[in-house]
């Protein structure tokens, strides 16, 4: 899209906004990207304010600034700037989506998604509605709600076994996968994810290929399955990202990977000093994955015959999970409680 009437300062803030984000200094690129919005919106130029305003949100999304993003995210759609295209406005609903989901608004990233699936059913572009319904699994899942997760599977498997790209593909299987491991059948989850697998490579895309291994392993572990191929999924990751570097939210789950893995492996001592430094973060990590991790800490405390810690962040998960929407969970969490008294 030709932007005639923007000034060089607009070109200068997004060049520098897109070379942040290149270095992964996500924080920087989202303030670089909030300059080039208002200076296109002081030029009268809507549209080119509105696509930097997008690129904020995700940079401020991969800083970890989950409730700045969701806010922002939230103006995208119904406030000054206005979508220019009903496309754009899907896009934005799964971008608002996601920050809800990281920020632990989990039913409200469930509506936005579902939003997003709507406005794109009767679209030609199958990409979006692809990608709205993905992140609808997604919160849906973390919700605790796995009924309703495995039946948007089901539409979701019908729409990508008609001819879609490759990676838009593995990316279903992927989160089919996910919800059928949530719903301990783990057959079919490993099965979802060998389709998925298939269809990424470390050469076609690094990125893609590091988020499916780490969340795969999750999956794979939440499962109790800690065997090589996990312990391959979690190397994978590890590697490809120290290869092209990553955001907080990365790290930090890469890191309770490998404390999941080594709690299974029978190393609970090594598994509570990882989880201690994740469950100590102020930010960066969603409410539910916190939960996940004081969940984690709190079995491996229980392992080791610590029994009054393991109360402590046992209350703390069920807390992150309540506080998230995801009831289940939190119940899951105060049944170790009742264990361990």
């Amino acid at each position: 899209m030709q932007h005639n009437s923007l000034p060089p300062a607009y070109f200068a803030a997004e060049l520098q906004a897109r070379q942040y984000r290149e270095d992964h200094d996500f924080k920087a690129a989202a303030r670089g990207a909030a300059e080039a919005a208002a200076t296109a919106l002081a030029a009268g130029e809507v549209d080119a304010g509105w696509d930097m305003r997008f690129f904020q949100v995700e940079n401020l999304l991969d800083a970890g600034e989950f409730d700045e993003s969701a806010a922002l995210a939230a103006a995208l759609v119904a406030g000054p700037f206005g979508a220019p295209t009903a496309q754009a406005k899907a896009k934005a609903y799964i971008l608002l989506a996601i920050a809800r989901q990281r920020a632990g608004l989990l039913e409200q990233a469930a509506e936005s998604a579902r939003t997003a699936a709507d406005l794109t059913a009767e679209d030609a572009d199958i990409e979006i509605n692809v990608k709205a319904r993905h992140a609808l699994i997604a919160a849906l899942a973390d919700c605790g709600m796995l009924t309703e997760a495995w039946n948007e599977s089901a539409i979701l498997a019908n729409i990508v076994a008609d001819e879609v790209d490759e990676q838009l593909a593995g990316k279903a299987y992927w989160v089919i996968g996910n919800v059928a491991f949530l719903c301990n059948n783990v057959e079919e989850g490993l099965r979802y994810h060998e389709l998925a697998a298939a269809t990424f490579s470390p050469a076609r895309n690094l990125d893609v290929w590091a988020k499916f291994n780490k969340a795969s392993a999750a999956m794979r572990l939440a499962a109790d399955i800690a065997d090589a191929d996990t312990l391959r999924c979690i190397e994978r990751a590890e590697l490809a990202t120290d290869v092209i570097g990553g955001s907080p939210n990365d790290y930090h789950l890469l890191k309770l990977n490998r404390a999941h893995w080594t709690f299974l492996a029978g190393d609970a001592l090594t598994a509570i000093g990882l989880l201690e430094e994740l469950c100590r973060l102020e930010s960066g990590l969603s409410p539910q994955r916190t939960g996940e991790a004081c969940l984690l800490l709190g079995r491996a405390y229980i392992a080791t015959g610590n029994n009054a810690a393991a109360r402590d962040v046992l209350l703390r998960a069920a807390d992150q999970f309540e506080t998230a929407g995801a009831p289940q969970r939190a119940e899951q969490a105060r049944e170790y409680l009742a264990t361990e008294a």
